[in-house]
């Protein structure tokens, strides 16, 4: 940390609920923060609850186009996601880099292939999945827990399906793909039933008229994250026709997310699939 005068300290460091710190996590004013916080708990001057209070005080980077917030993991338990999608190619270049330098990984949706070669030319790891169009850079050494199950209803649902299963594997879940299993022939579901009730979490990804989020609820004792996917014919209405079976499912225990979005049910399954962990401790 670098050394720094009473005054500067004290420029850094304001009192109660004005605490505003904007510098990332690795930082010698991050550092100042915390070591004052922490010395005034020690000294009965705050109690632990207000120092918590201001250690979720969230700093961030402000790189002019963009506010890393570089706290998010400390906050929430997952580190800032880059969703690639429309993104200029300096701006996403920037914020890739600043991110690996913070945490050593990185985890984008949305990628195209141009976005995966602009990466590459000074990432040389970066992995890019053109299905799911996930592009990562990813700890080697990470432990994965619990068990989340990624069902689709058919191979087209799969891209979406990927999204939601990488971002859970990313995040630390262990997953189980159980693909194509729609109800137009329900015995392939059902000779996988065990695996799917053995899971945390299941997410249910469909298109068409998105059945199969309600049967796997009406099958299993855990929460279903439903996603239906854009995949259908004309009065599927490119996937309003699968989210208005899904939300109005008779089947409990469902929640539903956004057309497509595979990356929001990955996150989500992969809290429950913590807190399922947990409990079993």
């Amino acid at each position: 940390m670098p050394k720094w005068t009473d005054e500067q300290k004290e420029a850094i460091y304001k009192e109660g609920t004005n605490i505003i710190v904007s510098a990332g996590a690795g930082s010698g004013k991050t550092a100042v923060l915390t070591e004052r916080v922490l010395e005034k708990v020690k000294n009965n001057e705050i109690s632990i609850e207000e120092a918590e209070k201001y250690f979720k005080k969230e700093p961030f980077e402000e790189m002019g186009y963009a506010k890393l917030d570089t706290h998010r993991e400390i906050r929430s338990g997952f580190a800032e996601v880059i969703f690639c999608a429309r993104k200029a190619d300096e701006h996403l270049l920037k914020i890739f880099t600043r991110l690996y330098e913070q945490d050593g990984e990185v985890f984008g949706t949305r990628a195209s292939e141009h976005q995966y070669e602009l990466i590459r030319e000074k990432f040389p790891e970066v992995v890019y999945d053109p299905l799911s169009h996930i592009l990562k850079i990813e700890k080697k050494d990470k432990k994965r827990i619990g068990k989340i199950a990624v069902c689709t209803a058919g191979t087209a649902d799969i891209s979406v399906a990927e999204e939601a299963a990488q971002t859970a594997e990313y995040f630390g879940a262990n997953v189980e793909r159980i693909y194509d299993v729609g109800v137009s022939g329900i015995h392939r579901l059902l000779s996988r039933l065990d695996t799917i009730q053995s899971a945390n979490c299941v997410v249910a990804v469909a298109g068409m008229e998105g059945a199969l989020a309600s049967v796997l609820g009406g099958l299993v004792d855990k929460p279903v994250i439903a996603v239906p996917t854009s995949v259908g014919y004309g009065a599927s209405m490119n996937g309003l026709s699968a989210l208005l079976t899904m939300i109005n499912s008779c089947a409990n225990g469902i929640a539903v997310v956004n057309i497509d979005n595979g990356y929001g049910a990955g996150y989500i399954a992969t809290q429950i699939n913590r807190m399922g962990v947990h409990q079993d401790e």
